[in-house]
């Protein structure tokens, strides 16, 4: 699961990202401690699609849990701008059969913040 979800954001391929996520899946991150939905992730996931090129994950480290797994890893990319982007991030996600019901997001907003201001 954690593999198939990685890679289809990597790819940007936001459909096969939205599989992994039951309908009601919860998305939470350390930065603005709101709660988002599969709609509103999907959203910031089309945007760094516009925004950001040669998107990768090096993934550093993946544990299963008992109701899921905790990823940490760090996504490098360039902005349309030539802007290098770094940001090291861990997620704790909580699996029920073989969807994502809680992706929950601990990162440093600042090197991401690039993306959010771009419109």
């Amino acid at each position: 699961m954690a593999r198939k979800f990685l890679d289809a954001i990597e790819r940007g391929d936001t459909a096969a990202a939205r599989a992994c996520y039951a309908d009601d899946a919860i998305i939470w991150h350390n930065f603005d401690n709101k709660e988002k939905t599969v709609d509103e992730n999907m959203a910031s996931l089309e945007k760094w699609k516009r925004y950001v090129d040669h998107r990768k994950y090096d993934l550093q480290r993946l544990e299963r849990l008992p109701n899921g797994y905790l990823q940490q890893h760090i996504l490098t990319g360039v902005t349309k701008e030539g802007i290098q982007i770094l940001v090291h991030a861990c997620l704790i996600c909580t699996v029920f059969g073989d969807k994502i019901i809680k992706l929950e997001e601990y990162l440093d907003p600042a090197p991401a913040s690039i993306v959010r201001n771009m419109d």
